[in-house]
């Protein structure tokens, strides 16, 4: 028996880790549940060896059934990209971009999507928000395409990262809980608010910790979240302050009852870069979005 996969059964294998159900990743692939069935243990006895753990329903993916979902997402996307380098020569780029996106650069992405989309109609942009470690799994098991990241040595190892803006640091306040109406504010004086930061986990409270230990000081956030939109929400109601990316700030409607001031003592800037696979030929989308962000191909 021919123990080469056919890029439909990689494509249901990938639709199962998607959906983590047979009837619905079936329903995905226009097929009926036992075809669909039929042809994962078709695929298993190809290989052998057992790619899904099965019960009473779909319970993952066994060690072996990881490893050949990476090598699937590896082939499927070079797949991908042999055909859209056909469709780019013909100036019709289609097909799906996954983009995985820190929080605090999800406006500018989704500035960046609609500037692609305006030169690539038949392009479809997924943004997913993601930690910059998250990020980097993702990026090598080929779940996305490419991230939208903090450059940091640790968790990009051996990716492929170009610089596209520096991030500033402001605090945004509830008008009367701020140090002053207008101008700058110190780290320190930031540490004397109610703060509402984001979890320790993301890389941005990392980053925030890491200030206010220089500035010496120590807040003591009443509030985390993983989301800022809740830290949003926060300020808008005047229950707490917190620290934001000037840009993130700036993609906003602030009331008269907010204040946005830039932070300093220290000053502090942070890279956001595109992070991508070293691989070549990169994917035609991967170059088009290069190409609008304002990196070289």
């Amino acid at each position: 028996m021919d123990r080469y996969p056919e890029i439909r059964d990689l494509q249901m294998l990938l639709a199962l880790s998607q959906r983590k159900h047979f009837t619905r990743a079936a329903a995905d692939c226009g097929i009926s549940q036992p075809a669909f069935s039929a042809r994962i243990h078709q695929l298993e006895q190809q290989l052998g060896v057992p790619v899904v753990r099965r019960g009473n329903k779909f319970l993952g993916f066994t060690p072996e059934g990881d490893l050949v979902l990476r090598w699937a997402r590896k082939i499927l996307t070079d797949a991908e990209g042999m055909r859209q380098d056909i469709e780019i020569a013909r100036d019709d780029l289609r097909g799906v971009l996954a983009v995985g996106v820190v929080p605090t650069a999800l406006p500018y992405a989704a500035a960046v999507s609609t500037s692609l989309r305006a030169r690539y109609e038949h392009l479809t942009i997924q943004i997913q928000s993601l930690t910059s470690s998250q990020i980097n799994l993702a990026l090598h098991d080929f779940s996305i395409d490419a991230g939208i990241t903090y450059r940091d040595e640790k968790e990009l190892g051996t990716l492929r990262f170009e610089d596209i803006y520096q991030e500033h640091y402001v605090l945004l306040s509830p008008l009367h809980l701020a140090p002053r109406k207008k101008g700058r504010a110190s780290w320190a004086e930031a540490a004397k608010l109610p703060l509402c930061l984001l979890s320790k986990d993301m890389r941005f409270r990392q980053i925030v910790d890491e200030v206010f230990q220089v500035a010496g000081v120590s807040p003591e956030p009443v509030m985390e979240t993983n989301a800022f939109t809740a830290a949003m929400v926060q300020v808008t109601n005047g229950s707490a302050a917190t620290i934001a990316p000037q840009k993130l700030v700036d993609s906003l409607f602030l009331d008269q009852n907010s204040v946005s001031l830039a932070l300093d003592n220290p000053v502090v800037e942070k890279t956001i870069g595109l992070a991508t696979l070293d691989h070549e030929p990169a994917l035609p989308a991967i170059d088009a979005l290069r190409a609008v962000v304002g990196v070289s191909t």
